[in-house]
């Protein structure tokens, strides 16, 4: 398959110009995405570009990586019902780095004519002027071609400033830029960035007359009508300091299956037979859900490692039952309290487990798991108290430092679904 027909049995072309497809069987070619520097790292959403470039490099064509020093500062209005905020150079110089260290763990800048490249707008606009933007690429695009833009008409109504208006202007300038110093030759992106692209093209040819291409792909929704990369914590982010590798996993594995079908094919490298037999396994038991397990093993080792998405299983295996007293003690804290979000968290002075107090007392007296020691001593008779995901047999048992979790914390369970933490002060 070329890079077209790849993109496209995969489900993640939306547009494309004419010419594009023929473009790229012709020769190899340089081509270009634009990331958003407003945040300090990338999200899940940013895996559909991230992972387009990596078919483009794959497919033997040149991908740069374009971060917006420049473009970061004026704030794209697609997509956006208001005005954005102004970033300082500071912050926007952090976040590019962060982004940057993140695209290098997808792409190959060492394998030749191919090699990816990490460009910086703000490296080719630092130096132009306000009058000499007008003359050198102002005076090329009419007000009227500007205000057919989606991003422009949407805002019309609510308003939208001379900066924002300007905006496809500058990245359309990024484009000549790129075409005309890096010979690049297609950008790509988002469907919502479509105006923005072939603004772009539309300069390169007023300016030198030159052919440029534009090729987008679809914006992902979920079956359920919410928006895809969002759970109810907010944005699903790359940096696991931000969204753990047990949260991320999680996103994925909850999937329904007519989404688990549909993203499989875009954010794995399985080809077309595999993913074919996959989804016949899944339909075949559809309880087991394979899809969404093998979706979300190979998007959490893509995006963070194998031995992140080791921890992520073990720790879906103790929430849903299969753990240990081992494999609790193995979490780091964040992972921890990630798995038991939401569980009631009893405040316990830490001098009680240093004096080996009984389970029947802790629990009744302290944290209030229980409303009697008649009721715990019932449910410990029938096998229905686990500390640390190990039974007890005794009411009476002591309960001390021996059992902490990350020197701080004792698992509780009554019952098979009610959990309670335990916090040493």
């Amino acid at each position: 398959m070329n890079f077209v027909e790849e993109l496209r049995w995969r489900g993640m072309i939306h547009d494309l110009t004419p010419g594009t497809e023929e473009q790229l069987n012709k020769e190899r070619t340089a081509g270009y995405i634009g990331f958003d520097p407003t945040a300090d790292s990338l999200h899940i959403g940013n895996l559909v570009p991230i992972l387009m470039l990596v078919h483009f490099q794959r497919k033997g064509h040149k991908p740069f990586a374009l971060v917006g020093g420049a473009t970061g500062m004026v704030g794209d209005p697609s997509g956006k019902s208001e005005e954005r905020k102004f970033l300082d150079e500071e912050t926007l110089r952090y976040n590019l780095s962060c982004q940057r260290k993140q695209l290098e763990k997808f792409l190959d800048f060492n394998s030749g004519e191919n090699s990816a490249e990490i460009v910086n707008n703000y490296d080719w606009f630092r130096e132009m002027g306000f009058l000499q933007f007008l003359r050198d690429v102002g005076k090329h695009i009419t007000v009227n071609y500007m205000m057919t833009k989606d991003s422009v008409k949407k805002r019309l109504e609510t308003g939208i400033s001379f900066t924002e208006f300007t905006y496809q202007l500058i990245q359309g300038y990024d484009f000549f830029w790129l075409f005309t110093n890096r010979n690049c030759k297609i950008q790509m992106g988002g469907s919502d960035q479509w105006g923005n692209i072939v603004t772009g093209t539309e300069l390169i040819r007023r300016i030198n007359g030159g052919e440029a291409f534009a090729l987008t792909t679809p914006l992902l929704t979920k079956s359920d009508g919410s928006k895809f990369g969002k759970s109810e914590g907010g944005n699903v982010w790359l940096d696991k300091e931000k969204t753990s590798p047990y949260k991320f996993y999680q996103y994925w594995l909850n999937l329904s299956d007519e989404d688990a079908e549909k993203y499989i094919k875009v954010f794995t490298f399985f080809d077309e037979q595999q993913i074919n037999a996959l989804v016949e396994e899944h339909r075949q038991a559809p309880h087991l859900r394979i899809l969404q397990k093998t979706l979300a093993k190979e998007i959490t080792i893509v995006v963070h490692s194998q031995a992140d998405y080791e921890t992520a299983l073990e720790a879906s295996e103790i929430l849903f039952g299969k753990g240990t007293t081992e494999s609790l003690k193995r979490l780091s804290e964040k992972d921890f309290l990630s798995i038991f979000e939401g569980v009631p968290v009893f405040e316990i002075p830490a001098s009680l487990i240093e004096n080996k107090v009984p389970a029947v007392d802790l629990l009744v007296q302290h944290a209030q798991v229980f409303e009697s020691k008649g009721e715990c001593r019932r449910m410990v008779t029938g096998g229905a108290l686990s500390i640390n995901k190990e039974k007890v047999n005794d009411p009476e048992f002591p309960i001390d430092n021996q059992y902490l979790i990350n020197k701080k914390y004792v698992l509780i369970q009554k019952g098979k679904k009610n959990y309670y933490i335990l916090k040493m002060i």
